[in-house]
């Protein structure tokens, strides 16, 4: 595997290869990670992944500096599954340059996460559109368990006529459903268990197609889930997939969002 640190070097390695597959990554490499780049070993070798904790999205200081970062064990799992490049920039060379294109941020980014975290897709927007400048990738792959930052991306990119296309895949769960995340790494056993029994209440919830339309309907659902140990509910919404505006009623076409917290960890997840 091949580390680069600085931009210049790696556009030199990869300038004239034309089939990139770019895996934007934060670190803390878990199975959620090794499932996109186990996909996009199916369509080149030439896998790219970057590690790279973003200050810019993040609500402040203190958060981003909380953040799990285990490079050494990161760098050993990417050279064990054979990742062909690495890319660990500095803020300095991700950000000392003014990029060819502007961003578009399209107005999903002000619901769900970004009416609680208002800067946080401009920032999440503002790197990946200089990733994109940097690498020229043929294909990213994102999960789906991000699906506003997947969805916001998509649109930016389709927008702005950028020659890269998106792989959705799949989210990865635990065994008792809760989807992986490096910040699980911040949860006690006792709380990952809370988590399963939220997202085991979750997937009841669209089964039976509860409306959560009215205030006390979405209330009582809420409190149901604090009573399962959540500290905090940011919020929680049907969204339709295809039109990502918020809906009253359960259809094929559309996933329940939650942002929740358990201690001080915030959690998401759609399904």
């Amino acid at each position: 595997m091949k580390i680069f640190k600085k931009k210049i070097s790696l556009i030199s390695e990869i300038l004239n290869k034309k089939n990139i597959a770019f895996v934007p990554t934060m670190g803390s490499i878990h199975k959620g990670h090794i499932s996109l780049m186990q996909k996009a070993k199916k369509k080149t070798q030439n896998i790219l992944v970057s590690i790279y904790v973003n200050p810019k999205q993040f609500d402040s200081n203190s958060n981003f500096k909380k953040y799990p970062r285990q490079l050494k064990k990161d760098i050993a799992i990417l050279r064990k599954i054979k990742i062909k490049y690495l890319y660990l920039p500095t803020d300095d060379d991700i950000y000392s340059f003014k990029p060819k294109v502007s961003l578009h941020i399209d107005k999903f980014s002000n619901k769900l996460c970004g009416k609680f975290r208002p800067r946080h897709f401009k920032g999440v927007l503002n790197v990946i559109n200089r990733f994109l400048e940097i690498i020229k990738p043929s294909i990213i792959f994102l999960g789906l368990k991000d699906f506003q930052q997947l969805a916001l991306i998509k649109c930016h990119i389709k927008k702005k006529g950028i020659q890269t296309k998106i792989i959705s895949c799949s989210t990865i769960r635990e065994s008792n459903g809760v989807a992986l995340s490096s910040r699980n790494m911040k949860l006690k056993t006792s709380q990952i268990k809370i988590a399963g029994k939220i997202y085991k209440y979750l997937k009841s919830l669209k089964k039976k197609a509860v409306p959560l339309n009215s205030k006390k309907q979405k209330l009582n659902s809420i409190n149901k889930i604090i009573l399962l140990g959540a500290k905090k509910v940011d919020y929680l919404e049907y969204v339709n997939l295809k039109t990502l505006k918020s809906v009253k009623k359960v259809s094929k076409d559309c996933n329940i969002f939650i942002a929740y917290y358990i201690g001080k960890i915030r959690l998401i997840d759609n399904l």
